[in-house]
């Protein structure tokens, strides 16, 4: 059994990826058996909650122990965690934190897989969060994607537009109002038919630009609902993207600079 109390106003299902990654990998079983408790009362669908509400999960001790992710690193400073797809930063986040002090200092999405950093100081926090700003950390994703690369490489600069209401981005060609500049490069590793396995290294970090940059070359995310090919996810079977925060790298110059002979691996392939 896990007990939360709900903050804001937000459905039961977002509630349950931001704090109990195990209670969202079984969430609709649970809904299903009633094993959820709001205020007191049992639930079978995902209905809204207000700040202040109790929310009870009546998970399995096997529920309960489904790994989060799998430590990769760990020292005074900093925690490298490897995660699979399904759980999301903020889930990851609440559950480290219960341990100690954690901070986030950059995200994946809850479907993209692999390495995400936290900070366990303030120190190493903001050290952090300027070096990801100043681009200092290195990050290497590899990606199946649809193999309909005119090249087989290429550095790609285009402007994204985020609309936050929509929760999702375009990618523009040109400069336009309000947007900002994403650069992308990308190496197909391997043509396997219609699909490719490709790495790509990120010189911005945008919300959704792996996604969005591959999509508006044609070369969408195997698997991406949102801006990816519904023909392709179908054909494949493919419900979450298969993208994957493979590698990465550290070029401090500051307290975390002992961290730069490393590079550090995600387990997941693709």
């Amino acid at each position: 059994m896990k007990k939360f109390t709900a903050e804001k106003q937000i459905n039961l299902k977002d509630f349950t990826d931001c704090v109990y990654p195990q209670g969202s990998f079984c969430f609709d079983r649970l809904l299903r058996s009633k094993d959820i408790k709001v205020n007191g009362v049992r639930v079978s669908k995902n209905i809204a909650l207000n700040a202040g509400d109790e929310v009870v999960f009546y998970t399995s001790l096997k529920q309960e122990s489904m790994p989060s992710h799998t430590a990769v690193y760990e020292d005074e400073n900093i925690y490298i965690a490897d995660k699979p797809s399904g759980v999301s930063f903020e889930g990851l986040l609440s559950e480290l934190s219960e341990k100690g002090d954690f901070f986030g200092v950059h995200r994946l999405d809850r479907n993209t897989q692999g390495l995400i950093v936290f900070a366990k100081t303030k120190q190493a926090e903001e050290e952090l969060l300027s070096a990801f700003e100043k681009r200092l950390i290195e990050k290497t994703y590899i990606a199946l994607c649809k193999n309909s690369f005119k090249s087989k490489s290429a550095s790609l600069t285009a402007y994204l537009v985020k609309d936050e209401k929509r929760g999702e981005v375009k990618i523009f060609s040109a400069p336009v109002q309000g947007g900002v500049t994403v650069k992308t490069d990308y190496c197909v590793l391997e043509e396997r038919g219609d699909i490719a396995l490709v790495k790509i290294i990120l010189h911005t970090g945008r919300t959704h630009q792996i996604r969005a940059h591959t999509a508006f070359i044609g070369c969408p995310v195997l698997g991406d609902t949102k801006y990816g090919d519904k023909a392709l996810n179908d054909k494949y079977g493919a419900k979450r993207q298969r993208l994957v925060a493979k590698y990465l790298k550290f070029n401090s110059d500051g307290k975390l600079s002992y961290l730069n002979p490393m590079t550090f691996e995600s387990g997941y392939s693709l």
